[in-house]
C-alpha cells in the first residue's frame, strides 16, 4: 500500500485527488492539509506528497519542496507549467511534476513511479525541460560560422511552422501540450535571431530548402 499526503490549497483539489487515488486498491491518502503546516502531527506517516506549487501566495513553494524532499517522496501537482517553475521544482528536489491537467492516469503512474524511487515528468515537460537546459548551456561552435543549430523536436516544430501550422496544431502533431511549442518557438526566435511570424516562416522555408538541397 502506497501512502500519500495531500496538499493543496484549494479543497475541491484535495478531494479530487482523495476520490482519484482511492479508486487503486493499492493507493490511500492518509493526511490532507491546505498547507504544509497540516503536515505535522501523529498523522505524518506517508510515502509520497503530493505538494500544489502555489499554496496561497503568487511565490511557488520551492524552499518547502526543498526542505521536504530531503525526508520524504514529493511529487508537485500544478496548475502551472511555465518552464521557470518546473526547472525550479526539480532543482529543488521534487521527484516529480505534472500539471494539473494531466490525465487521471498519468496521476497515478506518477504517484507510483515517485513511490518506487523513481522520477516522473510528463512528456511534454520533460521537453520544456531539456529546452530550458539546452537554451542555458553554452551556445555550440557552428563549424565554419554555419547556421545555428536546432534540437531534433525544435526542427520538427519548424517544419510545421513552414507549413502554416498554428501552434495549438502543432501541438496536436508533436503530441505536446501549446506551452511546450511556444518555448519550441521561443528558443527558436533566439537562436535564428527572428522575430515575428513572418520572420519565422522564412526562416523555416530557408532552412528546409538548404536541407534538401534546394
Amino acid at each position: 500500500m502506497i501512502r500519500i499526503a495531500v496538499i493543496d490549497d484549494h479543497e475541491l483539489i484535495r478531494h479530487g485527488l482523495e476520490f482519484l487515488l482511492h479508486r487503486f486498491d493499492d493507493l490511500q491518502v492518509v493526511l490532507r492539509g491546505a498547507s504544509v503546516g497540516d503536515l505535522r502531527g501523529p498523522d505524518a506517516d506517508y510515502d509520497v506528497l503530493i505538494l500544489d506549487l502555489y499554496l496561497a501566495t503568487d511565490e511557488p513553494c520551492v524552499e518547502a519542496v526543498r526542505e521536504l524532499s530531503a525526508v520524504t517522496r514529493v511529487l508537485v501537482v500544478s496548475a502551472s507549467g511555465r518552464p521557470a517553475d518546473v526547472l525550479a521544482a526539480v532543482r529543488s528536489g521534487a521527484n516529480g511534476y505534472v500539471t494539473k491537467d494531466a490525465p487521471a492516469e498519468l496521476i497515478v503512474a506518477a504517484v507510483r513511479t515517485v513511490a518506487s524511487g523513481g522520477f516522473y515528468l510528463s512528456a511534454g515537460l520533460a521537453d520544456i525541460v531539456q529546452s530550458e537546459l539546452d537554451a542555458a548551456a553554452p551556445p555550440a561552435a557552428q563549424p565554419g560560422g554555419g547556421h545555428p543549430q536546432l534540437s531534433a523536436r525544435e526542427e520538427e516544430t519548424l517544419s510545421y511552422i513552414a507549413q502554416g501550422f498554428t501552434h495549438a496544431q502543432v501541438a496536436r502533431r508533436m503530441g505536446v501540450s501549446k506551452a511546450t511549442v511556444d518555448t519550441y518557438v521561443e528558443r527558436i526566435r533566439a537562436k535564428l535571431q527572428v522575430g515575428n511570424k513572418a520572420q519565422l516562416t522564412r526562416a523555416a522555408l530557408n532552412r528546409l530548402e538548404r536541407r534538401d538541397g534546394r
